[in-house]
């Protein structure tokens, strides 16, 4: 791997590489883009960096907009989606100051390093391991118009029950709802597209553990990463996302992380596995413990199931997302945590049993969000869970070592659930920020941006006339 500018140089002339593109991640979470020739990737630009107007990448104004981009050398990989060849690198950004500039503190890799920087002051753990699960559906074709008068959403996808009575659907492969878990060809129409994603992926320095067809009979799939630094792997998050939707856009389809693209399928999640690490021993290992947890583990349980509602808003920031946090689809409902219990919001997989992989996983999160500021939020949840000591059993949740859908309705009514709604997730944030904005990691303008940013998407939404209220509504 390319680490010094001297390498880069000597991959950009043996490689042919005519353009230099920076990936840079605006406050939602997408990656923007600029590119320069590749003779003007100089010591001049690591040292000064590249001029850009931070103002239109939705960040809260500040008493200078004007930014610069500072490459990571180390993340440089040829970017085989563009047709002239073009090597890819993202990067932090500094606001332009004098004597010197200095870290941009809405940014958010630069939150990321900021909340892993408290971490270590806090004396806790010097390492945040983690690994994401990718959620997604391919489909065949998406249609949608939002005009005032004309309002209507089309997904076409060849794999799924829907589809079989169309004229080339002949093979009657199709899958069921809710059936498509581990399918094998032919019904897994996806097999070597996932496959094709994956060995892409490992190019971007992605260490990807497996993939398969998840639940969703219309097109649901996941790829699942190996643990690995929490920086690193929300830079991963960046690259899986990128490089899935431009495979998919190769083979002539499209891939989507929306939470919930069909009403009747599984929602796609991104569950969140964590343990922490100091002097390279695990803080989350107790052979005595519940599911060989230690008492800082269940002080970090303690942390993120006191803060769960608020911390939606970060992990699940999107309308949609709360169309799939609803019972029925093996997604979380429930403050709570339990033994491989998917219907709580925190599992304990029972199959991790040696001390360096004793861990537990975050079931809510979803990739609508910006997996910086949802690693980071993650992190300062827990770590305030240890800072105060909240036992979970104490508190009442948990553990659940039960399946929670099928509680009565007196018993669910005793239980605490996620927000059901992004306004819910909102409100929730509003008065319950404070563990994020210690130690400086989660500047106030950048909450109060997120919190403006997310209130004008759900009125905006909420205004529309919804298809089912003409079913229901029309003819009265």
């Amino acid at each position: 791997m390319a680490t010094t500018l001297k390498d880069i140089q000597k991959l950009i002339r043996d490689q042919g590489i005519c353009m230099v593109d920076f990936k840079l991640t605006d406050i939602d979470g997408r990656w923007r883009h600029l590119s320069i020739p590749a003779e003007r990737l100089t010591e001049s630009t690591m040292e000064h960096g590249i001029g850009f107007d931070g103002s239109n990448y939705g960040y809260a104004p500040v008493e200078n907009s004007d930014m610069v981009f500072i490459p990571v050398l180390e993340s440089a990989v040829i970017d085989r989606y563009s047709e002239v060849p073009t090597l890819s690198m993202i990067g932090d950004v500094r606001v332009i100051d004098l004597p010197n500039n200095r870290p941009f503190d809405q940014y958010p890799r630069n939150v990321a390093i900021r909340a892993l920087e408290y971490m270590k002051e806090q004396k806790v753990a010097d390492q945040m391991v983690i690994g994401p699960e990718y959620e997604f559906y391919l489909f065949d074709e998406v249609r949608y118009n939002t005009d005032y008068h004309n309002m209507f959403t089309t997904i076409s996808t060849s794999q799924a029950a829907f589809a079989s009575g169309l004229p080339d659907n002949n093979n009657g492969y199709q899958v069921l709802p809710g059936a498509g878990y581990h399918n094998s060809l032919p019904t897994d129409i996806r097999n070597d597209v996932r496959s094709r994603m994956c060995m892409v992926m490992k190019e971007w320095g992605v260490d990807v553990k497996y993939h398969h067809p998840e639940v969703g009979g219309s097109g649901q799939m996941e790829i699942e990463v190996e643990l690995g630094d929490m920086l690193k792997l929300a830079d991963d998050t960046m690259s899986a996302k990128y490089v899935i939707k431009n495979e998919a856009a190769a083979e002539g389809i499209t891939a989507t992380f929306m939470p919930k693209p069909l009403a009747s399928e599984a929602g796609s999640g991104m569950h969140v596995h964590m343990l922490l690490f100091k002097n390279g021993k695990p803080v989350f290992y107790d052979e005595k413990g519940y599911a060989q947890l230690s008492k800082e583990a269940h002080w970090f349980m303690g942390g993120l199931l006191s803060h769960a509602r608020s911390l939606c808003a970060i992990t699940n920031p999107s309308t949609n997302s709360y169309k799939r946090l609803v019972p029925g689809f093996e997604a979380p409902v429930t403050i709570g945590y339990a033994m491989s219990n998917r219907s709580a919001v925190i599992r304990i997989p029972a199959y991790a049993k040696t001390p360096e992989t004793k861990r537990f996983e975050l079931r809510n999160p979803d990739a609508t969000c910006n997996p910086y500021y949802a690693y980071a939020a993650i992190l300062m949840a827990g770590l305030d869970g240890i800072r105060n000591k909240i036992d979970p059993h104490e508190k009442g949740w948990g553990p659940y070592d039960f399946n929670l859908y099928t509680l009565s309705e007196e018993e669910k009514a005793r239980l605490t659930g996620l927000p059901a709604s992004l306004d819910e997730a909102i409100a929730e944030l509003e008065a319950d920020h404070d563990y994020l904005t210690a130690g400086g990691v989660f500047p106030e303008r950048l909450l109060e941006q997120l919190i403006a940013r997310y209130k004008k998407a759900s009125t905006q939404i909420s205004k529309l006339p919804h298809p089912m209220e003409f079913a229901l509504y029309y003819d009265l």
